[in-house]
């Protein structure tokens, strides 16, 4: 399990990244550097892997395990 929060934490990163770049610059996209194939790939991983965070995040997150930043409470 804690391999698979680490992929989906980097995933998250690189999304993150991306969204930044095609905030700061209108004409930049990921599909332009490694083709529109490719980035749609990317893109699903991404997205999936935000789906995993999300499900996973409590069990997988040391400040959420002792209480300094869960949700709710």
């Amino acid at each position: 399990m804690k391999g698979l929060h680490s992929i989906a934490f980097i995933l998250l990163i690189i999304g993150g990244l991306n969204w930044l770049l095609t905030g700061l610059i209108t004409d930049w996209s990921l599909a332009t550097y490694i083709g529109a194939g490719v980035a749609k790939i990317v893109y699903i991983l991404v997205g999936l892997s935000a789906i995993v965070e999300v499900i996973t995040h409590k069990a997988m997150c040391k400040k959420c395990d002792k209480g300094g930043m869960s949700m709710g409470s």
